[in-house]
């Protein structure tokens, strides 16, 4: 059992899944934690094991992110627990069904946790760790964030979203002691799959990862300094690739005269 503490970590999503690896993985990495989501009794189950485990202290919060008052009172805990040195923005839904057999109340749903909930949770903890002098934020976003196409589209919205955030917060907050990092996984085996209306068994089973050797690829590239984190992706360069062709657009996205091939006249 550890005995040290490298502070304490608050997971979202915790009760299973991603989130419930990362808390144990997190906990045998000596830190406290502080496990929220909205199934009270899984999540207890969780904290037990983890707890038996490690002899670390775990408190755990049941809470619903899509509720304002139960947002706001985890956004106050992250404020004012001056011990919390990590978030862990894992809750988040999914869907897989095209737009026009969605309903746009459910993706409306989707957007306030997978995009609002994250962003007050990131905006209550960023202060404290800047204050305190260092802290993490890891983001779970999605490899839809790079292929919107193939699931539901609102759903890679959100996550891209999540990706563009943690590139413009590691921008922001690299001279602070604050590290970033955005996770993309592609299909692991958890529950999101029945929840978002898909069907896991429909995948070929080599495109299927799980979720221990998911969690603890991203946790190597944590430590590995990564700010993007593909846990499948076999060869690093490729992103590097991908992003040098971005930063290489950057100059020319905003400039005094539009690009030559748009000068044409215009329809009489």
């Amino acid at each position: 059992m550890t005995t040290s503490t490298k502070g304490t970590a608050l997971v979202t999503g915790a009760s299973s899944g991603i989130g419930a690896v990362y808390a144990e993985r997190l906990a045998r990495r000596g830190f406290d934690l502080i496990l929220v989501a909205r199934n009270a009794k899984k999540l207890e189950g969780v904290a037990h094991h983890i707890a038996g485990a490690t002899g670390r202290t775990i408190n755990t919060i049941s809470v619903n992110l899509n509720e304002p008052q139960d947002l706001h009172k985890i956004e106050t805990l992250l404020r004012t627990e001056s011990g919390i040195s990590m978030l862990v923005n894992n809750a988040g839904l999914g869907a897989v069904t095209p737009l026009l057999d969605s309903d746009v109340d459910i993706m409306e749903g989707m957007i306030e946790l997978n995009v609002t909930a994250l962003t007050r949770l990131t905006y209550a903890a960023a202060p404290g760790f800047i204050a305190r002098g260092g802290g993490a934020i890891i983001n779970i976003s999605s490899a839809m964030a790079l292929y919107p196409e193939l699931l539901n589209g609102v759903y890679g919205a959100t996550k891209a979203y999540v990706l563009a955030l943690t590139l413009s917060l590691h921008k922001e907050l690299a001279d602070k002691n604050v590290i970033v990092q955005a996770v993309l996984p592609g299909a692991v085996e958890t529950n999101f799959w029945d929840v978002a209306g898909g069907d896991l068994s429909n995948l070929p089973p080599d495109r299927v990862m799980q979720v221990e050797d998911m969690v603890d690829a991203a946790m190597t590239g944590f430590d590995l300094g990564e700010l993007v984190t593909i846990p499948s992706l076999p060869d690093r360069s490729d992103w590097d690739a991908y992003e040098a062709r971005r930063q290489a657009i950057i100059p020319n996205l905003s400039r005094k005269h539009p690009a030559a091939r748009y000068l044409v006249p215009a329809a009489a």
